[in-house]
């Protein structure tokens, strides 16, 4: 689920907030680390919550109002009824497996804070793609396509929501954009049959990426000094108190994967921060970057320091 690139953000954020605190604690950022990754997961599974508990309350809704809905006509109001039997929320409720990963973490926010579902489900009863969708013949594949319509047009872009899931986890927004990706294609290719493990696939693709997380973590900041000699006198239009601090920390990140990890390409190393800096940092900091990373890399294979092997160079 996570990407390399979402790790070094993690990695990133927490070598942020060390700075911030004045903290030399290397232990304290391993352990934000390690909750931070944790946390990107549950806010997958809270996603996954909130759609249960749409369907939920557009079922008891729609099992009160029946007589209601009856005497009007469907294709002007369907009502809440077409929702509660969306044959892919129907799945999400029943998976056994989903519940008892809501229920070990104790989600209850949803519950706890229904108005956020009520609010989601009025825009979704007033769209013209939910009176559409009701005149439709109801298979797994429609109701499929139109949950993944209506999470993307619908839900993802709720400006409540979001703010919701931003006083709720601190490293959830920068999560949140990520997990809306998977989900929509994780979910777009879910077939009906699919086991219950379906909808709880691993958070990282194996044990390589958490290494490498600690190992990113450990390097940039037990080096830092080291790392930051390495800047110094390639910046010379550019004091040290002048450069942003997320573009120090990720220029050290950068210098660190080229001296220490051997199996990156210095190219997957660069664009990897150029990215990560075009979104988390000053609208020049891409360039920055790339001139000192550069610069950089052609001294190394100069000196011979840049020693790479490994599988990610074939």
């Amino acid at each position: 689920m996570l990407t390399r690139r979402h790790i070094r953000v993690k990695v990133m954020q927490c070598i942020y907030a060390l700075t911030l605190s004045k903290s030399d604690s290397l232990e304290t950022q391993e352990k934000f680390l390690n909750q931070s990754i944790a946390q990107s997961y549950t806010l997958y599974l809270l996603i996954l919550a909130l759609l249960r508990e749409l369907r939920t309350v557009a079922q008891t809704r729609a099992e009160k109002g029946r007589k209601k809905y009856l005497k009007q006509d469907p294709a002007l109001n369907p009502g809440p009824g077409r929702l509660a039997s969306n044959a892919v929320l129907n799945a999400l409720s029943e998976n056994e497996a989903l519940t008892a990963a809501l229920k070990k973490r104790k989600l209850k926010h949803w519950y706890l804070n229904e108005e956020y579902v009520k609010i989601l489900l009025k825009e979704i009863e007033q769209s013209e793609s939910y009176r559409e969708h009701a005149q439709t013949e109801s298979s797994w594949e429609q109701d499929r396509e139109f949950l993944i319509g209506i999470y993307q047009d619908i839900i993802a872009p709720n400006d409540k929501l979001f703010e919701f899931i931003e006083d709720e986890g601190i490293t959830w927004i920068d999560d949140l954009p990520l997990i809306n990706t998977y989900l929509v294609k994780h979910l777009g290719k879910m077939p009906q049959d699919a086991p219950d493990s379906y909808l709880l696939p691993a958070l990282l693709k194996n044990e390589e990426d958490m290494e490498f997380a600690k190992k990113l973590l450990r390097t940039t900041l037990l080096k830092s000094e080291e790392l930051q000699g390495e800047i110094e006198g390639k910046t010379p239009n550019w004091d040290k108190d002048r450069i942003a601090d997320i573009d120090g920390i990720l220029l050290k990140m950068g210098i660190a994967e080229l001296l220490h990890f051997p199996s990156i390409p210095e190219r997957v190393t660069i664009n990897e921060y150029l990215e990560i800096a075009k979104e988390y940092s000053t609208p020049k900091s891409s360039i920055f970057i790339n001139g000192i990373l550069d610069k950089l890399i052609k001294e190394y294979k100069a000196s011979g320091r840049l020693n790479k092997s490994g599988r990610g160079l074939l």
